[in-house]
């Protein structure tokens, strides 16, 4: 038990003092470990295409058009189910993207880097609402709009943030907090912040003012361009905690819209699964839990870190978009509290008297308690390319919280 205490104690240190810096924009083929020209990253734990959801096999025939390396969407579907595609989860690649989380060889990437602790993670581009690839849509207004993110977007910002010297998104999450944000289904501030803070360096960088203005509008009108951020800056926060022996912190938890899946601090790269849940919550007109898939993307990470659901509390506008209400909010923070290792010195919700948000969700207290973590989350239709259709709440499944700890106990065993 000693062991286990000091073991988490680390790991939270390691989360809480971290410092995720944007310090670049890349193609993913030339930044992320194990990147090949015929790999697609996704959401979740690994997963076949022929176990796949329709958001992320419409995601993925869009990639695959988006790169050229099919010419229809039939014969994407053949070069899935032929082998001659790579699948392979962000999170074994130091990657993360929100619902299909697809990442392919030219897409433009963030790079984060944790300056306190030296790792790096990255993240795929915000595209907006709509038809967007991450929910599958593939049709020519989508893939053209991908080609720009890749062709204008992302060489701006990265002009940008080579010329900014790199931007610290640690700061932007914790001044978020303040003004109403919680970095996962709500980013509104924090995509205001960004962009102050970007914006005298994209026309400082010599960017075309026409491009300039693309660009600023761009991230303006597209209230989750930060969610993106977010997730990268919690990834490095998490990966700098990974890999403690004896530590029972979780430091994934990521669903791919079959499986749900969580990794631990002291179990290295082993993924424990369960059935992914179906949220529930606020539906589109015209759509209701029958249409939902269940639930989808990396961006669970933000929750894994003390943020999301856990910094409801800090967002009580967000029960709107979710459902529920302000109080239910500050319930859900403090519930997390009971299940997390400990609070942040730096993530801090102004209507709890600046109490830290809950970080470090601890194996054990889950168990201990049977309070399943909580997640906020976007609710995506069933079929590729419809798109998001809700938002609700969705509680991580059990069953691999158990077989994790189960593990753990045979480990301090065998020792």
């Amino acid at each position: 038990e000693g062991r286990i205490e000091a073991a988490n104690r680390r790991a939270v240190d390691m989360i809480v003092t971290s410092e995720p810096t944007l310090v670049d924009v890349e193609p993913a083929i030339e930044v992320i470990p194990g990147m090949g020209d015929a790999t697609i990253l996704h959401a979740g734990p690994p997963i076949s295409w022929g176990r796949m959801c329709g958001p992320m096999r419409g995601a993925i025939i869009g990639a695959l058009l988006f790169e050229g390396i099919a010419s229809s969407p039939e014969e994407a579907a053949r070069l899935c189910e032929s082998g001659e595609v790579e699948f392979s989860p962000c999170h074994e690649h130091s990657a993360v993207g929100p619902m299909a989380g697809i990442i392919s060889a030219s897409m433009p990437v963030f790079v984060v880097r944790n300056r306190a602790h030296g790792n790096v993670a990255y993240a795929n581009i915000n595209e907006g609402l709509g038809k967007v690839m991450r929910f599958g849509a593939y049709g020519k207004d989508v893939i053209r709009k991908v080609r720009w993110i890749r062709d204008e977007l992302g060489p701006a910002l990265k002009a940008a943030v080579v010329r900014s010297g790199g931007i610290n998104l640690k700061s932007i999450i914790a001044q978020a907090l303040h003004m109403g944000d919680e970095c996962h289904n709500r980013n509104s501030a924090a995509t205001s912040l960004f962009l102050n803070e970007i914006t005298p360096y994209l026309l400082e960088a010599g960017v075309d003012r026409e491009v300039a203005v693309r660009v600023t509008r761009f991230i303006a009108g597209n209230r989750h361009f930060f969610l993106n951020l977010s997730m990268a800056s919690c990834k490095a926060m998490m990966d700098a905690a990974h890999g403690i022996k004896d530590s029972t912190i979780v430091t994934v938890m990521a669903r791919n819209g079959v499986d749900f899946g969580i990794k631990v601090s002291a179990l290295g790269e082993k993924w424990f699964t369960a059935p992914a849940p179906i949220p529930k919550g606020l539906y589109f007109p015209g759509y209701s839990e029958r249409d939902a898939n269940p639930d989808l993307g990396d961006s669970s990470i933000t929750e894994t870190t003390g943020l999301g659901a856990f910094a409801m509390a800090a967002a009580p506008a967000i029960v709107q978009f979710v459902g529920g209400s302000p109080k239910e909010a500050i319930g859900y923070t403090r519930e997390m509290a009971e299940i997390a290792a400990s609070k942040s010195r730096y993530f801090t919700i102004p209507s709890l008297n600046f109490d830290g948000t809950p970080v470090g969700i601890d194996l054990r207290k889950v168990i201990e308690t049977g309070i399943a973590p909580v997640m906020n989350t976007g609710i995506a239709h069933k079929l590729a390319g419809i798109g998001q259709i809700g938002a609700g709440i969705v509680r991580a499944p059990m069953s691999c919280f158990k077989r994790a700890l189960r593990d753990i106990v045979e480990g301090i065993a065998d020792a």
